[in-house]
């Protein structure tokens, strides 16, 4: 059984590799905003091929979120592009979508091609997701999203081998994004509005969100951390 101290420090983790992100992304926003620096991050190739381009910019983001998000591109950094692309409502959903696409592929590959290979690899792990996961495909997935236990990447790769429905996997897991994938949109969106209120609120609802998903965890700790051990 998990002693008190365990608890406290895998929520200490979750919160300190949050913030700092946040803070890389914070430096980020002050290089963009202050020092001129735009090219450098790339942003300029964001501003002509995706937000100006109307909907083929959004159909342009969305394909490249769910690549990148099914090969283990940090999805935060993902939708803060599109809270900078888009700003942060439209930036959010956007990058919710694509996130959520990017778990589909990733599951639907190892479903369909990459069984054998993936079977072969991680052995026994399989099992233990499987176990977790068939429980309630749609619970489980939203709570491990909620507060991201191991690689995103592989967890959606050992489902896909697993014997759970694809549908509620997916959808939870894509719900499941939403808190964070918010946070990040709002921060991406601050380099193009000069408010530090809002980098403050992102910084909250990241506390906040991290807070929650981690009362979903105590709920199902034992299971959750077979899963990734």
């Amino acid at each position: 059984m998990t002693s008190p101290r365990s608890d406290s420090k895998v929520k200490a983790k979750a919160l300190i590799k949050g913030l700092a992100m946040l803070g890389v992304l914070a430096l980020a926003v002050y290089l963009v905003r202050y020092a001129g620096l735009s090219e450098a991050l790339d942003t300029k190739w964001i501003d002509e091929h995706v937000s100006s381009r109307g909907m083929t910019g959004v159909i342009l983001y969305v394909g490249i979120a769910a690549f990148f998000s099914a090969i283990g591109f940090p999805r935060q950094l993902i939708c803060f592009m599109g809270g900078y692309a888009y700003g942060f409502a439209l930036g959010a959903l956007l990058g919710t979508i694509g996130t959520g696409l990017g778990c589909a592929c990733a599951f639907i590959y190892a479903r369909l091609v990459a069984r054998s290979f993936i079977q072969n690899k991680f052995g026994a792990r399989i099992q233990k997701v499987d176990d977790f996961l068939s429980r309630s495909p749609f619970n489980m997935a939203l709570t491990i999203r909620f507060f991201p236990l191991g690689s995103n990447v592989i967890t959606n790769l050992l489902a896909g081998v697993t014997g759970i429905p694809a549908i509620p996997f997916i959808l939870g897991s894509t719900i499941g994004y939403l808190p964070q994938n918010i946070v990040f949109a709002l921060f991406g969106s601050g380099v193009n509005v000069s408010s530090t209120t809002q980098m403050v609120m992102a910084v909250i609802l990241f506390i906040v969100s991290t807070l929650l998903g981690f009362k979903l965890y105590k709920k199902y700790r034992n299971q959750a951390e077979a899963m990734v051990e």
